[in-house]
């Protein structure tokens, strides 16, 4: 058990988990939102994801989930959330003006050795830590959902962000068993949205020339791409599909070239036959009365997978 604070801020899914993580190497952490309510209901559910993460064997840590639960606090007082905090991580939703609002206000009632990280996938840093007394101590570490399970975390730092700050993130991320990755400089969508958003232009017009249906595409990633990147990327696979990476090149540059020179124009997805024709596809696969189920069954997946990881690397 430690002595140290955590802050969190907002207790929705995001914040739940983040407040597991820290728990889950003995931090105090303290849950802050504005609606009491909903700090019941987050307690309430970590309460039981704690002991059944404990009775299936996959609770992270050394301590019980009885001694994790009892390292989370809640409060509607921001400025107790901040007294004392070591780092605080921020879970509100994807709304720039209430990201501004929010940091504005902590401005004024930080203290100096606070860092404070958002959980953000849209919004650079410098956009809501401009102008700021403690900007120096604010960064990006944005999690991938659902957090616990998966570990990766991109520490995206603002222009003024000070190296400090980054590397105190970057062993805290360590310390709590995730995987940190430090971007150099901050760029919109970060590194793992930039990849994604990529596959999706390219499977968009796939769908669009009816060339795959949305099921086939999908196993192209699960029963193809996904496998090999559960364990390698795709610069080491193709360091290992050929004489090393310098080797690969050779053989498949110019097919490379050829090929993403067909691709099209970026796409806009929010209306349209495509995006109808997909989302009854996926309606298909996932009932929305089955959504739930489905994210159990990934959770479980990615809580087996992750224990495969782990015994493969040892």
């Amino acid at each position: 058990m430690k002595t140290e604070k955590i802050g969190i801020v907002g207790s929705g899914l995001i914040g739940r988990a983040w407040s597991m993580l820290f728990a889950s190497v003995g931090y105090k952490v303290m849950l802050y939102d504005i609606l009491p309510e909903q700090l019941t209901s987050a307690l309430e559910y970590v309460d039981l994801e704690l002991h059944r993460l404990e009775q299936q064997g996959l609770l992270r840590g050394h301590l019980s989930a009885e001694q994790q639960f009892q390292c989370i606090k809640t409060t509607t007082d921001m400025q107790e959330m901040t007294m004392g905090a070591l780092f605080i991580q921020e879970c509100i939703p994807e709304r720039i003006e209430w990201k501004k609002s929010l940091y504005q206000q902590l401005d004024d009632i930080l203290e100096e050795q606070t860092i404070v990280s958002s959980s953000t996938s849209t919004f650079m840093p410098s956009l809501f830590s401009h102008g700021l007394k403690h900007r120096h101590n604010i960064l990006v570490s944005h999690p991938l959902n659902p957090p616990y399970y998966i570990p990766l975390v991109e520490i995206v730092p603002a222009p003024w962000t000070s190296p400090k700050a980054i590397e105190f993130t970057k062993q805290l991320m360590l310390e709590i068993k995730q995987k940190p990755v430090t971007l150099k400089r901050e760029v919109l969508g970060f590194a793992t949205n930039r990849i994604q958003y990529a596959i999706l232009n390219e499977i968009w017009h796939l769908v669009d020339k009816d060339i795959l249906t949305v099921a086939d595409i999908d196993a192209v990633m699960t029963q193809g791409l996904g496998l090999r990147y559960a364990l390698l990327g795709p610069l080491e696979t193709a360091h290992l599909n050929a004489d090393g990476i310098a080797d690969y090149v050779q053989r498949f540059g110019d097919e490379i070239h050829k090929v993403s020179e067909t691709y099209d124009p970026i796409p806009r997805m929010e209306s349209g036959s495509t995006l109808d024709k997909i989302a009854q596809q996926c309606e298909e696969m996932v009932p929305k009365a089955e959504l739930s189920a489905r994210r159990k069954e990934r959770d479980e997946f990615l809580i087996k997978l992750g224990a495969l990881k782990k015994e493969f690397e040892k």
